[in-house]
């Protein structure tokens, strides 16, 4: 019996005693193959365990079925999560996923995306690494037409795109910290190179101005998502003439670090200062006190931009790049107010 690693389209072809350009035709489902042909190909096909060559038979199809997908870390929970979600909707449409991360480098995202293409991925599915202000790389995909859709992180060019509601979620977590009665309310922004922090940065202006809450430009800081960076800003914020009673935070992972500066300074959370953050990361929930946050649907943005993608596979250069935004939710904790269960 012959071994699967060595079986190949001429062995079904030899065994049927029909052409290999049959056989092939008849494993991708074209048309033109007498049906009877096909299932007797397809049957011998799985008996032998037959594997397709598939550096061949992108040569074939000028398509290898693979997506490639940058990230800017592995360690974010965010990002494990958003990736399942690509992982799912490939699988069950036929498609492999080839992953790399930039490491929040704009050098290494650049590397990266060379990489992809001399593996000959079908396109990209892409979150932009904190340090990026250039997009050229990313305009060079789009001008040779290779699939392209940015998500969570993303810029203002005219790319697919798959974002929450982030102008929404800001409105809304500074809306919170109003209705709680904070007076002095500060915003830990993001890199001002990112959609997603202008956005929360515009709900958290808009919300203030709405309720006619007089806007502190030096309560306004800017950080990069990390803890360390969360702490640096809340120690800028407490330097401050005015200290904040609410302080509205990016992302999770930098309300803990500013919590974490709060609570060392005899700061009682929420009592003294309320903080809400914007993720809703499993360890929100555990941290102490509970973090009040906004929740993104993390694993259908993931399956949201699979979905995107594998649409503009479909449609080729007929495709208009689209942006598909998904709704956000408040959850209130410990952080700002919530009752302990004891």
């Amino acid at each position: 019996m012959m071994k699967s690693e060595g079986i190949t389209i001429k062995d079904i072809a030899k065994k049927l005693s029909i052409s290999t350009s049959t056989v092939s035709r008849a494993l991708r489902d074209l048309p033109d193959v007498n049906p009877h042909t096909r299932v007797a190909v397809h049957k011998l096909a799985e008996e032998l365990n037959y594997q397709p060559n598939l550096v061949a038979l992108s040569l074939v199809t000028k398509k290898t079925k693979t997506i490639g997908v940058l990230i800017p870390s592995f360690t974010t929970y965010f990002y494990s999560q958003a990736i399942s979600g690509i992982q799912e909707v490939a699988q069950n449409n036929g498609y492999h996923v080839m992953v790399c991360h930039s490491n929040e480098s704009y050098e290494a995202e650049k590397k990266n995306i060379e990489l992809l293409l001399s593996s000959r991925v079908d396109g990209i599915i892409a979150s932009i690494a904190r340090e990026t202000r250039d997009f050229t790389h990313f305009e060079r995909l789009k001008q040779k037409g290779i699939p392209l859709v940015l998500f969570n992180r993303t810029c203002d060019l005219n790319f697919s795109k798959v974002q929450v509601n982030d102008y929404e979620g800001g409105y809304k977590a500074t809306e919170h910290l109003i209705k709680l009665g904070c007076e002095k309310i500060a915003h830990i922004t993001g890199p001002d190179n990112l959609s997603l922090s202008k956005n929360r940065l515009r709900g958290f202006l808009d919300a203030m101005n709405f309720y006619k809450k007089k806007i502190y430009e030096n309560l306004i800081v800017y950080s990069d998502f990390s803890i360390a960076s969360g702490i640096a800003c809340a120690k800028e914020l407490l330097s401050k003439s005015v200290q904040p009673d609410g302080v509205f935070v990016v992302c999770d992972t930098a309300a803990y670090g500013a919590m974490h500066v709060f609570k060392k300074n005899g700061f009682n959370i929420p009592k003294d200062v309320a903080v809400i953050g914007f993720t809703n990361e499993p360890m929100s929930e555990i941290f102490e006190p509970s973090l009040s946050t906004i929740s993104q649907p993390i694993n259908k943005i993931g399956q949201t931009a699979a979905k995107l993608f594998i649409e503009m596979l479909e449609e080729g250069a007929s495709f208009i790049p689209e942006t598909r935004i998904l709704n956000t939710e408040l959850i209130i904790r410990e952080s700002t107010g919530f009752p302990t269960d004891a």
